[in-house]
């Protein structure tokens, strides 16, 4: 019987990178969805998977298809070849769980290209060459998940062996405590600009903890960005800003305890009323959003908005990415982040735009507990159209 060091080294992909150390074990929401049949290692290794590797190889060089493997996972595609356009919305991810770990991309990507043409398909692999239990199937569409979902979820891969297909929950948010108490929101940006391009919103506010601190919401465009910079802190020793922070997925228990630090109690105590709401603020954004919030903040005497912009650079075609600072006299803390806007082509002021559009985000965060005071805000702005 081969030692398990041998069994690794038989295990491993021909060409793959070895790493020496211990796989990570799969999150605890995962753990049901780990393979439920049973199978001796030894065998995986000395029976099953050099069968699986020599035909997955033969599929590679027939098919030319590309895999990539980097951060314990081969992926396929994001985006595929001849892709044209922006990649799929949100959604249209399925988590795929209870696979054999002997099984390969040549049995899964036909299995799920069956249904619906596929963008990206995610293999997690562990250090020795198995998979470790799961994968992620990206469509191009919601309606190739959902596909996913209603013909393969149960899908018998062996027997005894039934798929678990699901929706993936995208996170896209981290929380990062631990943050000393007098960093600025400039000083917070410029630490965090080595994650790159994918942040999309950073908010300071005081720590829930015991002790002085502050604590980072971040915001990113996808999980994938999110998890990459969640790995970028975690391996520089979870050190920002000169202090030992503390990086998670942000838990909506502490989100909703930080929404409602982040609002305040003149408003936490505001209800809001659904689809009233809603009608109410299309009728107020009619007539502009920067308009709209500063009638806002005067019904909720909060004073009037004070904005901060800056351009960090443009995008593709005419997109330009600026931070931004809002300070409402009466609000408990200032709002901060970035955003990304379009510029119509004949010469509209971009810090113009971004206010306007920073206006549209608060306006949302503000009257999601405002319901009331915004549509006396509603018929104050009719009776000032009309005058």
């Amino acid at each position: 019987m081969q030692s398990k060091r041998e069994c690794e080294v038989s295990a491993r992909l021909p060409g793959a990178r070895c790493v020496r150390g211990i796989p990570r074990e799969v999150g605890r929401a995962r753990r049901s969805a780990l393979p439920t049949c049973p199978f001796p290692p030894q065998l995986w290794c000395e029976r099953v998977n050099p069968e699986n590797k020599a035909a997955l190889e033969a599929w590679v060089r027939e098919t030319g298809i590309r895999l990539v493997q980097v951060n314990g996972q081969r992926k396929y595609g994001g985006p595929p070849p001849g892709w044209v356009g922006s990649p799929p919305p949100a959604g249209s991810e399925v988590f795929i769980g209870r696979l054999p770990q002997d099984v390969y991309e040549h049995q899964l990507i036909p299995l799920f290209q069956r249904v619906g043409r596929l963008y990206e398909f995610r293999l997690m692999m562990t250090f020795s060459g198995l998979n470790r239990g799961f994968a992620y199937a990206r469509y191009s569409s919601r309606r190739g998940a959902q596909a996913a979902i209603a013909t393969l979820h149960n899908h018998p891969l062996r027997p005894s062996c039934p798929l678990l297909v699901c929706r993936s929950t995208e996170k896209c948010e981290l929380s990062v405590d631990g943050l000393p108490p007098g960093l600025s929101r400039r000083a917070l940006l410029l630490a965090l600009q080595p994650l790159g391009p994918g942040l999309q919103e950073a908010l300071l506010l005081p720590s829930p903890g015991p002790a002085p601190a502050q604590i980072a919401l971040l915001k990113f465009s996808s999980h994938r960005a999110a998890a990459m910079a969640k790995k970028a802190l975690v391996e520089g020793q979870s050190h920002l800003c000169g202090e030992q922070v503390a990086v998670e997925w942000l838990k909506p228990d502490l989100k909703q305890r930080l929404r409602q630090q982040l609002m305040g109690p003149s408003l936490r105590c505001l209800q809001s009323e659904g689809s009233q709401l809603a009608l109410a603020r299309d009728k107020l954004e009619s007539q502009g959003a920067r308009a709209a919030l500063q009638l806002l903040c005067q019904r909720m005497k909060l004073g009037t908005p004070v904005f901060l912009t800056k351009c960090l650079g443009t995008g593709p075609a005419t997109w330009h990415h600026f931070w931004y600072q809002v300070v409402i006299p009466g609000h408990p803390v200032p709002f901060s982040g970035l955003i990304w806007v379009v510029l119509a082509p004949d010469g509209q002021d971009g810090h113009e735009v971004a206010k306007e559009a920073v206006s549209a985000r608060l306006l949302e965060a503000l009257s999601e507990s405002g319901a009331s005071l915004l549509r006396s805000a509603v018929a104050e702005a009719g009776t000032m159209v009309q005058q």
